[in-house]
């Protein structure tokens, strides 16, 4: 049995906060990712979703190794990544790729897109010339662009044409895995279904795996295979993606599917919903880190933090209540 393509094992990521112009000091620390675990299987997609500043995009930066981790261990493709450094990180970048949210931002504004897209080439050797310049005609066409794009500049283009851009990028040095950090949310929603469908059907056809992070749950609904949920810098419950929709097992992931708007305003809602603020990463409750808003609070919840355990089938979730169930 083959190993996942990605294992991740509490993965942490720890910022000093310090103050002082003269002489900073450290008067604190920001737990941006605090021992997050999971995997990801070939030809898969993880949606990675959660309230805005929840570590979703820094838990994608630590896997590319973007970012330096505090503690934990990263495996790809078999291979301990988590220390990899000079050539052999370089190397590394090839097999695994990122789509970034804001398709205006991403892409140098100087640069064609054919120069764009040749870059990665340049950067690892790929091919001479010629054989480049046919490999971003083939990559433009890979995304619904055709070859005259490549001598067009970035401001030339509309949103959703940017990002696949970015997409077309992204598969130029022909990766196993792709971060999509929230691809669509920058996009029309008319935009974002063209996009969603573009990256399934890649999938398909070349047979990538995607992490996937995003705040909308529609568009997890649509294109995920399996869901993971953070809250303040921890997985609080990972599922296949219709048992998430259908049995969500910890209160969190009850209030973000309770947001979701529905199209008949006369349907009342009876779930629960959180309330309070998110706390703050510098200074997380005691216990578990939801309690200060969770409408299903006990005292156990107050002192001891639950652990992500199995409640089914490949199904784990964070929660006292799953105990007294």
């Amino acid at each position: 049995m083959r190993a996942p393509l990605l294992e991740v094992e509490n993965l942490s990521r720890h910022y000093a906060v310090r103050r002082g112009l003269l002489i900073p000091k450290r008067v604190g620390t920001v737990r941006a990712v605090d021992g997050v675990s999971f995997s990801l299987e070939r030809g898969e997609t993880l949606a990675l979703v959660g309230e805005s500043g929840c570590g979703k995009s820094t838990t994608a930066r630590l896997v590319l190794r973007l970012v330096e981790p505090t503690t934990g261990t990263i495996h790809f493709q078999g291979e301990d990544i988590t220390s990899m450094q000079g050539e052999p990180l370089r190397k590394l970048r090839r097999r695994m790729q990122i789509v970034f949210q804001d398709p205006f931002a991403s892409l140098n504004p100087r640069m064609t897109v054919g120069a764009i897209l040749e870059e990665p080439l340049i950067v690892h050797d790929l091919g001479d010339a010629a054989r480049r310049r046919a490999r971003v005609a083939e990559l433009l066409g890979l995304v619904g662009l055709a070859p005259f794009h490549a001598q067009r500049y970035p401001h030339e283009f509309s949103g959703g044409q940017r990002q696949r851009i970015g997409i077309a990028r992204a598969l130029a040095v022909e990766p196993a895995l792709i971060v999509c950090d929230e691809p669509v949310s920058a996009l029309d929603v008319s935009i974002q279904a063209q996009v969603v469908n573009l990256l399934e059907d890649l999938q398909r056809r070349l047979g990538l795996s995607y992490l996937f992070i995003a705040h909308d749950l529609a568009v997890v609904k649509h294109v995920a295979d399996r869901v993971a949920v953070m809250y303040l810098g921890q997985i609080v419950e990972i599922a296949p993606k219709d048992t998430l929709f259908a049995d969500p097992r910890h209160p969190y992931t009850r209030t973000l599917l309770a947001a979701i708007p529905r199209p008949d305003p006369h349907r009342e809602r009876n779930e629960p919903v959180a309330g309070g603020d998110v706390p703050s990463p510098m200074a997380p409750p005691d216990g578990c880190r939801f309690h200060t808003r969770c409408p299903f609070v006990v005292e156990r919840c107050r002192r001891e933090a639950p652990a992500l355990l199995p409640v089914a089938s490949g199904h784990l979730s964070a929660c006292h209540l799953n105990d007294m169930a």
